[in-house]
């Protein structure tokens, strides 16, 4: 039987927690298509300065997304590698977590 390799959970609970939230959905979609000025995702978002902030900042913090300074503009995008592992670990719990499970009780 496979060894399972011990998963960092709590930097995937402030992910799935930062995700948890329509608006942050939205500013991760408009990101997919690439790196934005924050003055587009208040137009396109027609939220408040201090609103996008917020979400942003969270985004942030839970390693999401990416800022860059220009000028006294900032840049968004998204980090590709926490997604990676976000996409590896929710795309490992069908075929590897449940089905281990059911063998150990049910076989």
């Amino acid at each position: 039987m496979p060894v399972a390799h011990p998963v960092a959970l709590a930097p995937l609970t402030r992910q799935f927690r930062a995700l948890a939230d329509e608006t942050r959905l939205r500013i991760i979609d408009l990101l997919r298509g690439g790196e934005r000025c924050v003055c587009e995702l208040t137009d396109a978002l027609d939220a408040g300065q201090s609103r996008l902030s917020f979400h942003l900042k969270t985004l942030k913090d839970a390693g999401l997304v990416m800022d860059r300074k220009e000028g006294r503009w900032s840049y968004y995008t998204l980090n590709a590698d926490a997604f990676a592992q976000l996409e590896e670990f929710v795309g490992g719990l069908p075929s590897t977590r449940l089905s281990t499970l059911t063998a150990r009780c049910c076989g």
